[in-house]
């Protein structure tokens, strides 16, 4: 039957995502709009999303944060353009985001020593498998999989080559071992629910001394330039950003920031996560239709939920026609006003996506669940009755 409870906030997209509960354009009421990003109070705001970013994460004293262009993607490729290149790299890939890496190491950087670790949609690469000596590059949970790394035990305390880490559906969800990590990016729109198009850069001394002491042999865009004759431009992690940031979208990470100190913090923000894949998990375990497209409980995403349908119907659908009939599920929530955005990514098995992260309430996630089997039934039976 068709429930009749629905979610509060029916934004459970991976990107942009859901806004703090009781967010309002109230919130932005002290944007320092019509001023310099360089003014004193343009840099005072950019310092402090640095302050207290730094103060939440945990993230050590001797590290770098830093604000730049382009979002979590930006923030990659300058790490990546910037500091590979000086050793062997190892390539972590188990869904689409570090395929895009790789594409970007072996196609455009054209690196010569590269390892390429890869694993299916809802597995896991093997980690066991990086070498210390190398530089390795992954991503911390891939958004577009439901797979996240189960800690970072596998990453050794005396490596000589630097972790490059895209953290950007983790960060504010998960807890990062920050003592073996040298690279870390994010963006404001995941998590936070912060708005788009800027990049947070957070750099270990290990991998300032990299950036210190090796010019990549390829020219570097203005926007990608860390340094300015061999040393590091302190600026830009004191929020003398690179180039204009929008200061509406700042305000509006604050106002995020301010939010997570009020609910516990880290802590507050891991335990909002954690309770949506609680929910599911419950669902999940007395669907007769629905499961997780990553199996293994301990690496399965808090924040990036995929779900995928096993019941012999659904099998014995053409891969095209398995696709259509998710995206009718994803249209008819639409509809319905009870879910935006939930289709499964377009290169991952088909499926449903489901954001858990912290600003997605676990009353709406628990709502949102029954209208899952009802829309599943409508299509099954539509398709059923038309064939």
């Amino acid at each position: 039957m068709k429930p009749t409870v629905t979610p509060c906030a029916p934004q459970f997209s991976s990107g942009p995502c859901a806004k703090r509960p009781g967010w309002g354009p109230a919130a932005l009421a002290d944007a320092a709009l019509g001023r310099s990003h360089r003014s004193k109070i343009g840099k005072s705001k950019l310092k402090e999303v640095i302050d207290r970013t730094r103060a939440l994460l945990g993230v050590p004293d001797d590290y770098r944060i830093g604000i730049v262009p382009a979002s979590d993607t930006g923030a990659f490729e300058m790490a990546m353009w910037s500091m590979l290149g000086a050793r062997g790299v190892d390539l972590l890939a188990w869904e689409s985001f570090g395929s895009g890496w790789v594409t970007d190491v072996v196609k455009q950087l054209k690196l010569e020593d590269v390892r390429v670790l890869e694993a299916d949609y809802g597995q896991i690469a093997d980690l066991s498998a990086t070498d210390p000596k190398r530089d390795i590059v992954f991503t911390f949970n891939g958004t577009t999989s439901g797979v996240r790394v189960p800690n970072g035990d596998w990453i050794a305390d005396d490596r000589e080559g630097l972790t490059f880490c895209d953290a950007t559906s983790a960060v504010f969800a998960m807890d990062l071992p920050w003592q073996k990590l040298d690279v870390t990016t994010y963006s404001w729109q995941k998590v936070l629910g912060g708005e788009g198009a800027h990049g947070m850069l957070i750099l270990s001394p290990r991998a300032v001394e990299r950036l210190e002491s090796y010019a990549p042999a390829w020219p570097m865009p203005k926007i990608f330039r860390l340094t300015k004759g061999g040393k590091l431009i302190e600026g830009i992690f004191k929020g003398e950003t690179i180039n204009t940031p929008s200061m509406l979208a700042v305000e509006d990470v604050l106002d995020a920031l301010k939010w997570a100190e009020q609910i516990g913090g880290l802590k507050g923000m891991i335990a909002r996560s954690e309770a949506n894949l609680a929910a599911v998990s419950a669902w999940v375990e007395k669907s007769d239709w629905a499961g997780f497209l990553a199996a293994d409980p301990a690496v399965r995403s808090s924040t990036s939920i995929c779900i995928s349908a096993s019941d012999p119907w659904f099998d014995g659908l053409s891969e095209d026609d398995q696709r259509a009939a998710m995206k009718q599920i994803d249209s008819l929530l639409e509809a319905e006003g009870v879910a935006f955005d939930i289709n499964g990514y377009r290169d991952a098995p088909a499926g449903l996506r489901l954001w858990g992260g912290a600003t997605v309430e676990a009353s709406d996630m628990e709502a949102l669940l029954p209208w899952l089997d009802w829309a599943y039934g409508q299509v099954k039976q539509a398709k059923s009755q038309a064939a």
